[in-house]
Parts: C-alpha cells; sequence; structure tokens
C-alpha cells in the first residue's frame, strides 16, 4: 500500500467504520435527527449540525487547496449559523457531507505521490500532514458528535 492508499484507507475508516479509534463518523450520526442534531445539550459547544458542516466545509477546503486556493475559512464558515432546523435541511447537510467525504477520497486517491509533499498554498506544512489532519479531525467530531446525542437518548 502506498502513502495515498493508506490515507485513502484511513479516510474510509474515519468516515465509515472499522476505525481503530471507535466510532467512525457515519456511526457516531446514525440515528441522529434533525432535532437531535440541532440540540444544544451544552450551551456553549457547537450543535451536531454545526459540527456535519464544519467537516463538510472543511474537507472542501483541503480540495480547493489541492487546486491551489489559499483558502481559510471565515467563523461563519467554520462553523455555520444553522436556521432551517427541518428534516429536509438536516439531509441536505448530511448530503453535503457525504459528497465533500467522497470527494476528498476520490481527489487524493487519484493524485501521485509527490501531491504529498507540495507546500499547501498559504501554509507551511505539506498535503501529507494535512491529509492526516483531515482524518484526526473527522475521529475528532465523531467523538465530539457521540458525546453530544447521548443526552437526547
Amino acid at each position: 500500500m502506498n502513502d495515498t492508499e493508506f490515507i485513502v484507507d484511513q479516510l474510509k475508516r474515519a468516515y465509515e467504520g472499522e476505525a481503530w479509534h471507535g466510532p467512525s463518523l457515519m456511526e457516531a450520526l446514525s440515528g441522529v435527527d434533525a432535532a437531535t442534531a440541532a440540540a444544544r445539550p451544552l450551551p456553549k459547544a457547537h450543535n451536531i449540525w454545526q459540527l456535519v458542516l464544519h467537516v463538510a466545509n472543511w474537507n472542501e477546503v483541503f480540495l480547493k487547496r489541492m487546486d491551489g486556493g489559499a483558502l481559510q475559512l471565515s467563523p461563519e464558515e467554520d462553523f455555520p449559523t444553522v436556521t432551517d432546523t427541518s428534516e429536509a435541511a438536516w439531509k441536505a447537510a448530511l448530503a453535503k457531507l457525504q459528497v465533500s467525504h467522497k470527494n476528498l477520497e476520490k481527489r487524493v486517491s487519484g493524485a501521485d505521490a509527490s501531491f504529498l509533499e507540495r507546500r499547501v498554498p498559504g501554509k507551511d506544512y505539506n498535503f501529507r500532514f494535512m491529509a492526516h489532519g483531515i482524518v484526526q479531525h473527522e475521529a475528532y467530531h465523531a467523538g465530539q458528535i457521540s458525546i453530544l446525542k447521548k443526552p437526547a437518548k
């Protein structure tokens, strides 16, 4: 397994399952409805919905940086305010997460290994560092989501 294949494998595990750390992002989101996603069991913490959009937006940042963009999210883009808390809007947020993640897997798997050594535009680290960070990012937020959904059970 080469480096890009390893990273894609880790991305899949962090997103869909068979991860060493515990529940994947989608396992953590299993059974979460719009009301649970919008709830604030910890008043000063982000809710599940914001975390889903946050992860999706950072996946998209990675893709745009692969294209040469020195993108940085604004605070509102980083953790968006959710105003429509309908089931349809929740399903759209989950779809955005899925599309962003699948696009990330596809782009990384299609890249040659030298891309990992390229410096991320506007940063002092390379894509290898950022790719491992994206895996860790999904695992971290899967843990947060697991904690936030416990009060709803």
